[in-house]
């Protein structure tokens, strides 16, 4: 018998965690003609990328006035071109109290995120206190890693291959217009010309190997480079690329 059979109380929802690949706009200063030019400019080399994604602005490199930032012109202009601003992440007391009257959500910044937690006094017994017994250690049995994704087919224009919890292969072109995701890293043994997306549930060890880069938009656990940046970093060559410090690096992949 079912749990609400039991109780006799149905609820409409339940809450569950949920992992999910955010992009941030790194904000610098907010000039609105300026902002909207930009942004068109970022979405037509990458169309299928912007399309109707959540956005959070990060204020941590702001350095505007706080009375200039204004975020329902920031909201309208994105929602103009089907982006969604979600949150803020960071800034001062007075940025945040404007986000909040704008409806956004208010996330921490950096410093705060990354805050280690002091277990100094964890530690500690009191005086009075016998300690405790520590435990024997138990060995945890690894995890089963989730099954790649082989793909042996072309990845036509139009087309988007997921790969929901471990790699994705593909064994042929991924031709421009079309879209590869995985929650772990992507390999593509021929041309890059898409789009391809890894650790996009927020793994930032996935990386994505390809043999001829070519792609319109490569990302890593929402941190992206347009096809304008990458055509200085080992372009139309064998390549890996992975996340360092925030920031995507190409590397050529070394020939036997």
């Amino acid at each position: 018998m079912s749990d609400t059979a039991t109780s006799g109380v149905q609820h409409c929802f339940q809450l569950k965690s949920a992992s999910v690949s955010m992009t941030a706009l790194e904000l610098y200063y907010f000039e609105n003609d300026e902002f909207e030019e930009t942004l068109r400019d970022k979405i037509s080399q990458a169309p299928g990328f912007f399309k109707d994604i959540p956005l959070i602005i990060s204020l941590e490199k702001y350095e505007g006035l706080s009375s200039e930032l204004d975020f329902f012109k920031i909201i309208g202009t994105c929602r103009r071109h089907n982006i969604h601003v979600i949150g803020v992440r960071g800034g001062n007391d007075d940025q945040r109290r404007l986000a909040r009257g704008a409806a956004l959500a208010l996330l921490p910044g950096g410093s705060q995120r990354d805050r280690q937690v002091d277990t100094a006094d964890s530690h500690t017994t009191a005086a009075n206190e016998p300690a405790e017994a520590t435990a024997a250690p138990v060995a945890e049995v690894p995890a089963e890693p989730a099954p790649a994704r082989i793909i042996s087919q072309p990845v036509r224009s139009g087309q988007q291959v997921y790969a929901p919890e471990g790699d994705l292969i593909i064994l042929a072109p991924v031709q421009a217009g079309a879209e590869v995701l995985a929650a772990g890293n992507i390999h593509v043994y021929g041309p890059l010309r898409g789009r391809a997306l890894a650790g996009i549930h927020g793994a930032q060890s996935a990386r994505v190997f390809c043999q001829s880069l070519e792609a319109e938009l490569v990302s890593i656990a929402g941190h992206y480079k347009i096809s304008e940046d990458l055509q200085d970093h080992g372009w139309k060559t064998a390549v890996q690329i992975q996340l360092r410090d925030d920031l995507l690096v190409v590397t050529p992949l070394e020939r036997a």
